[in-house]
């Protein structure tokens, strides 16, 4: 084998490992979005479930009226993005990240980052708006065979990691059949087969989007009337974190 064969053949095998050991780099900093694109409580309730995962966890919130802002600096010291659930305006969420946090977002991610949607946070990750997936996202409430025609807050069955449960849900997506050019891990399904949650690679980054609430503690179920006996019975949220993180 001649040297400049030799040069790029080490060079590529030596690409390949450092990606390898960059995805497999434990969790330990983790940002999570708070702000205009986020709803009441969603960041605090995320920052809740992720101490639950991990009490270890060293956690800080950021965005634009956040001492730490949304910038490719900011961003490289964390191990995990989490952008949380919001409203029903998509286009204004991501008109309020602005052009500048989402192209950081979009570079994080690409450069091996991890980020992980929930419910609006999956939405913000489609082909049409932070581009992190190869696909549109479109509700999951009225589609044939699933038991929320609307946007009203409910608790669906879910199965989670081949499990049967159930999680709070708000008008979040479904993610549409995996193909060659659109390939996806299957997390969790709706009782009607359609995909619940979904891991996606980015260039060299993870990401994992879930259409439902995991994250969603008591207070939530309370707030919404739903009875408490409908929250998760397994660890979902936990199983979305162990799987951005592979």
């Amino acid at each position: 084998m001649n040297r400049p064969t030799l040069t790029a053949t080490f060079f590529a095998l030596a690409t390949l490992q450092a990606a390898s050991v960059q995805a497999a780099t434990p969790i330990t900093h983790v940002a999570i979005y708070r702000g205009p694109a986020g709803c009441d409580d969603c960041s605090e309730s995320v920052k809740r479930a992720l101490q639950h995962v991990s009490p270890t966890y060293q956690i800080d919130f950021v965005g634009v009226d956040e001492s730490i802002d949304i910038t490719p600096q900011t961003l490289a010291r964390y191990d995990l993005y989490v952008q949380p659930g919001g409203g029903q305006d998509i286009p204004a969420a991501l008109a309020s990240l602005g052009d500048a946090r989402a192209q950081a977002i979009r570079e994080y991610v690409a450069k091996g980052g991890r980020y992980l949607g929930l419910c609006m946070g999956a939405y913000l990750a489609d082909h049409s708006n932070l581009g992190l997936i190869p696909h549109d996202l479109d509700t999951e409430a009225g589609r044939p065979g699933f038991e929320v025609p609307g946007i009203a807050d409910a608790a669906v069955r879910v199965t989670w990691e081949g499990k049967p449960d159930t999680v709070f849900y708000q008008d979040g997506p479904y993610f549409p059949k995996a193909d060659a050019a659109s390939p996806y891990n299957v997390l969790a399904t709706y009782q009607n087969g359609d995909v619940a949650a979904a891991r996606y690679r980015y260039k060299q980054g993870v990401v994992v989007l879930s259409g439902p609430h995991p994250e969603a503690g008591r207070e939530w179920f309370e707030g919404a009337g739903i009875a408490v006996s409908m929250m998760p019975k397994g660890e979902l949220f936990e199983g979305l974190v162990r799987r951005v993180g592979e």
